[in-house]
């Protein structure tokens, strides 16, 4: 393997991966858009939803722009080489470019999920799914793309200019790529915090008063906040989850690229994660094509569909790693494939997990739907319980990974060498991300599916097929975030270790003894990040809620004839509110988050940031998967009411199930989801601001 043939493969993975996602965005755009009143309601989604992210990148620019200016100020002084600044702004742009072409090809196919919808189940299930693949391959296309491309330039400069720190070549093209991975990050969290403040403080809103206080249904015209529902999902649970699944993504390969450096493995060791991700493409792009559904409007013939795309991947990936492991590293080192298929197995395994506690099919949700009966005090105690009871498997599941793939690696003989395969599992368990992320990616279309087939007033039957095809994205996306928070653990450990590496290079030890009172200070502020920066995000929701709340009753009361149908609601006023609020409040929990490592490390020292970096690691994974959890149960506990259970629609059982839902909304949406980014952004602003914090920390 040469350093051309190793660019030429990953360039090779991102060709296959962003012409198949070009080639299912012509399936969808020839699909017809239905009658004129679904493309108009089509028409005001988008613009929502591009009005918005045209905001948010504005303010997100000026954030990039002052980081990247103090990162070239490092570089004058001598801390941080060249490419630093210049790999972050890439990863920043690489990202919120993967979540952009998401949102607009899922703004482009809910309509037509919708007519589909009227013909067949199976036609709204694929034409939704393939918008969901779009946003999945072009993750991976771009994730690989900027692979290559830097590699390509770090290689190039490296073999022709001398060494920092005394590095080999590929340690100094690892420490300088995971730069782009905290630019990636940074976008991230901008991302899916603003985004998740959006859309769930326009959900929460729409939901309290049109569903609980006026009793109207989801996604009927009349209610204000209708539009801004549905621009919500686009821009939260579309293009923030594209830039958070492409930071994990991207994450976890570079940093196995640089536990390889460390493990002695070289050009070899960095072939593999990158080799691996090429598969993982190839395996996705055939899975596609396995799912299919019949007619038969059930979540188990649904899931079945998808599931049969995803173990398909998985079984070819679970093959074909064999021999990229075996060609690439030899026949000694067998047990890196090991490594691959334990993290593998640990995402599948923490998807089923997902699926028993957030599927109305099991007994943990119908447990929430039947506490509906006695109001909704109950429905959120019983959440909060099946959502803590949920942590058990997956933490115990990333466990068992971490040992596994550090032992069966070789850890015992070789610790470098152990540390690797932790890092290489996180890959496998992300290598079927291509189609794992357009099941989850899926789930929003579908919904704006069913609010345009309400809103336009098609057939029962219509809005039956797609709120089957949107409970089951409920679940999905529960299972996708388990994939990103399980994932997101192991890299973050491997990132941990990175940060150790780092600071050794720089020439400090580090006493990380546990009665080192720095490391136990660490460890507690680290275990407070995930709730502060939980407590931040909730809030945020919580006040645009509000504003959305007494925006839809001033509506109602003032706007005559809007409850009777025969006035039109005033839907970018809300839009409006939901934009604003948003874009304000994200800022302070992002700036936190990236604020706080380099902090702990100028005031209290190193090894007091690698406590903090474990609390963080720690408390973050097992909050994440606790509140997906209770946010996708209780969403699928008050679609299963909505089914006819417990007095159906419009009872108290159903208005008790709403609240939960709304409480929930922020749990799964907003808070959750971007913890796995916390933990990880954390890691690598640590990382790239090393050298400055040795230099300048007050405790030597």
């Amino acid at each position: 393997m040469t350093d051309f043939t190793l660019v030429a493969l990953t360039f090779f993975g991102s060709t296959a991966a962003l012409l198949f996602a070009g080639y299912l965005t012509l399936y969808i755009l020839r699909q017809p858009e239905g009658n004129d009143k679904m493309r108009e309601i089509a028409a005001a989604v988008r613009e929502g939803s591009a009005a918005y992210l045209k905001r948010q990148y504005s303010i997100v620019g000026v954030f990039f722009a002052v980081v990247f200016l103090i990162l070239f100020y490092l570089v004058s002084k001598g801390y941080l080489v060249v490419f630093v600044p210049f790999a972050f702004l890439s990863g920043g742009l690489f990202s919120g470019l993967a979540g952009f072409i998401g949102m607009s090809i899922a703004t482009r196919a809910s309509s037509r999920t919708a007519q589909g919808a009227m013909k067949s189940l199976n036609t709204g299930l694929r034409i939704a799914f393939s918008s969901g693949a779009v946003m999945g391959l072009v993750v991976v296309g771009l994730g690989l793309l900027d692979l290559s491309i830097w590699y390509s330039i770090l290689n190039w400069y490296y073999e022709n200019n001398p060494l920092p720190h005394g590095l080999g070549k590929i340690a100094a093209i690892t420490s300088t790529m995971l730069t782009f991975g905290m630019g990636a990050s940074s976008m991230a969290l901008f991302a899916r915090v603003g985004g998740g403040i959006y859309t769930k403080g326009a959900d929460v809103g729409a939901d309290l008063v049109g569903k609980v206080e006026a009793g109207i249904p989801e996604d009927d015209p009349r209610n204000p906040a209708v539009i801004a529902d549905n621009v919500g999902d686009n821009v939260g649970d579309v293009a923030g989850m594209g830039a958070d699944l492409y930071e994990s993504y991207v994450g976890s390969i570079v940093a196995t690229m640089a536990l390889a450096a460390a493990a002695g493995l070289g050009l070899r060791g960095i072939t593999v994660p990158l080799m691996m991700a090429t598969v993982g493409v190839i395996a996705s792009i055939i899975g596609t094509f396995f799912v299919r559904s019949g007619e038969e409007a059930r979540q188990d013939v649904l899931l079945k569909a998808l599931r049969t795309g995803i173990f398909t991947s998985a079984g070819l990936i679970a093959v074909a790693s064999f021999f990229v492991v075996r060609w690439t590293l030899g026949v000694e080192f067998t047990g890196i494939y090991w490594s691959i298929i334990a993290g593998l197995v640990a995402g599948l395994i923490i998807g089923l997990s997902t699926e028993y506690f957030t599927s109305p099919k099991y007994k943990p949700t119908r447990a929430i739907a039947a506490s509906s009966q006695t109001g909704p005090a109950t429905v959120i105690i019983s959440g909060m319980a099946i959502g803590m009871i949920s942590t058990g498997i997956p933490v115990i599941i990333v466990a068992v990974a971490i040992l596994a793939s550090f032992y069966l690696a070789g850890g015992a003989h070789n610790y470098n060498l152990g540390l690797y395969g932790i890092g290489i599992s996180a890959v496998g368990m992300l290598s079927t991300l291509g189609i794992t992320l357009a099941t989850d990616a899926y789930g929003p279309v579908a919904d704006n599916a069913g609010g345009n087939a309400e809103m336009a007033g098609l057939g029962p039957e219509v809005r039956q097929r797609t709120d089957a095809l949107d409970a089951l994205g409920n679940t999905t996306a529960a299972t996708g975030k388990g994939f990103a928070i399980g994932s997101a653990a192991l890299t973050a450990l491997a990132l941990i270790v990175a940060y150790k590496q780092e600071i050794n290079i720089l020439g400090k030890e580090m006493e990380l003894s546990l009665m080192n009172p720095l490391v136990l200070v660490g460890l507690f502020l680290g275990g407070m990040m995930p709730f502060i920066f939980s407590a931040m995000t909730m809030q945020a929701v919580g006040t645009v809620a509000e504003k959305i709340v007494r925006e839809v009753r001033r509506q109602f009361k003032e706007i005559k004839g809007l409850m009777e149908g025969t006035a039109k609601a005033d839907y970018a006023e809300c839009v409006k509110i939901a934009t604003a609020g948003a874009q304000r409040e994200m800022l302070l929990p992002s700036l936190v988050a990236i604020i706080t490592p380099i902090l702990v490390g100028l005031l209290i020292g190193v090894e007091a940031v690698v406590g903090l970096l474990t609390g963080a690691t720690v408390c973050g994974f097992v909050l994440a998967v606790m509140m997906a959890n209770s946010g996708g149960a209780w969403d699928n506990a008050k679609k299963f009411i909505e089914e006819g259970h417990f007095g159906g629609k419009g009872s108290d059982a159903h208005k008790a199930g709403v609240v939960g839902d709304t409480v929930g909304d922020p749990f799964k949406d907003t808070s959750g989801p971007s913890l796995n980014i916390l933990i990880k952004l954390m890691s690598m602003v640590s990382i790239v601001f090393a050298s400055f914090i040795v230099a300048n920390t007050l405790i030597k």
